[in-house]
Parts: C-alpha cells; sequence; structure tokens
C-alpha cells in the first residue's frame, strides 16, 4: 500500500513538473534578444576545445614536447602568412590534421567514460586546464603507471611517442573516484593493442619532421612567393 501510494505521488509530482516546465518553454522567447550570443558562444566553445588539446596543459611556451612545439609552430607560421594563400591553406590543413588526432584520442577516452556511465560528467572530467601542476595530483606514481599500461597495451595513444602528460592528471582523478582499474579494464576491451602496419595508416600519423621543415621554409620568406606561384600554376 505505502509503495503504491509513492508511486502515485511521484507520478503526480511528474505531472505537474512537467506542466510548469511546459509553461515556462512557452514563456521563453523564440528568438535569443541578441542573435549574436549563439555564435559567439561557439566561437568561445571552439577556442576552449583548441586550449585543450595541449599534450603538455602545464607549458605555456608549448616547447617541452615535439607534438606541441611542432603545433605551436605551425600556429605561429599561418598567423604571419597571408590568409588565402596556398602557404596559409597548407598550414591550415596541417594544423586541422595535428588537432583531428588529439581529437580522436580523447573521443576515446570520451567513450569510455561514458560507457562506465559519466555520460554528463565526461567533458569535465577530460577538461585539464593549464594551471594543472603535479604537485597537486593525489596518486602521481599510479597514475603514471596506468598511464604507461594504456600507452602499451591499448592502441588510445601513438606507440610511436610518449603518451601526452594532460592524461596524466585525467587518470589522477579517476584513481580518485575508485574508477581508474575499470577504465583500464574497458579500454583494453574497446581499444586492443594493434600492429605496427596498423598504425600506418593514411592520415593517421603525423610526420612532425616535414612539418617543421615546411615551416621553415615558409619561414625563410620565400613562402608566399611560392605560393603565389602555385596559385598561377594550378589555376591553368
Amino acid at each position: 500500500m505505502g509503495s503504491a501510494f509513492k508511486r502515485f505521488f511521484m507520478q503526480c509530482c511528474c505531472c505537474c513538473c512537467a506542466e510548469d516546465e511546459d509553461d515556462d518553454d512557452e514563456k521563453q522567447p523564440l528568438v535569443s534578444p541578441d542573435p549574436l550570443d549563439y555564435f559567439t558562444r561557439e566561437v568561445q566553445k571552439r577556442r576552449d576545445e583548441e586550449t585543450n588539446l595541449w599534450s603538455e596543459p602545464g607549458d605555456p611556451s608549448h616547447s617541452e614536447r615535439d607534438d606541441d612545439r611542432t603545433l605551436y609552430t605551425l600556429i605561429q607560421a599561418r598567423s604571419k602568412t597571408r590568409m588565402g594563400s596556398t602557404g596559409y591553406r597548407r598550414l591550415s590543413v596541417d594544423i586541422e590534421a595535428m588537432r583531428d588526432v588529439r581529437r580522436e584520442v580523447r573521443d576515446k577516452w570520451k567513450t569510455i567514460l561514458e560507457n562506465l556511465g559519466f555520460m554528463a560528467e565526461a567533458d569535465s572530467l577530460l577538461t585539464v586546464s593549464a594551471g594543472a601542476s603535479h604537485d597537486r595530483m593525489r596518486n602521481a606514481p599510479a597514475a603514471r603507471a596506468m598511464l604507461q599500461a594504456l600507452h602499451t597495451e591499448t592502441s588510445i595513444f601513438s606507440t610511436r611517442e610518449p603518451p601526452p602528460e594532460r592524461y596524466l592528471f585525467i587518470l589522477d582523478r579517476l584513481l580518485y573516484l575508485d574508477i581508474a582499474e575499470d577504465f583500464l579494464a574497458k579500454a583494453k576491451r574497446f581499444y586492443p593493442p594493434k600492429d605496427d602496419s596498423d598504425e600506418e595508416m593514411p592520415g593517421l600519423k603525423i610526420n612532425l619532421p616535414l612539418l617543421l621543415a615546411r615551416v621553415e621554409v615558409l619561414n625563410g620568406g620565400g613562402g608566399e612567393e611560392d605560393s603565389e606561384r602555385d596559385d598561377g600554376n594550378t589555376s591553368d
């Protein structure tokens, strides 16, 4: 009897709440007071996402890791290149290629977290600010051991370079929440190790020396002229 009444009470409450929510929705204006708010939020969201893709979040110079240094150099070179030129477009492609690889890694982490039931918390768990410090970690040795296990026993990361340090801070959070072991087990199941031949798939490998050489050519002053000549040759 008591349980039946409880269910009835909950149903009534849900119906009332639903009606209140409908009334609130009807009171909301169909058009935002400032149409630019949506685009401003989207731009900021994009910037935040790009900021959160650095492998070493605590390095403001972006020079401690080879991949961060390459990405930062590409971004700086593009900022000095005339927008719309061939050189600018090439740099943009290279920058997005590096970011896509990092997004792919983050998406794998998000998939595992959501599978563990953290649908609403996945994004916040994967966000690491530039102020992240090893001194604030609760269990750095265990986090580093687990990061190494993910690097060698799964295909989440590329095996050709060390795993991004940002995930060390994330693993420290998962250890604190007591879900790190479950995460590792899911990672092994969802993303088992691949053969070296599997990692040679076109588009998945970033050639850092080639990208740096390309930037050096542009910084040498001939990039714009070469770009204009390329534009002229390709237009025929």
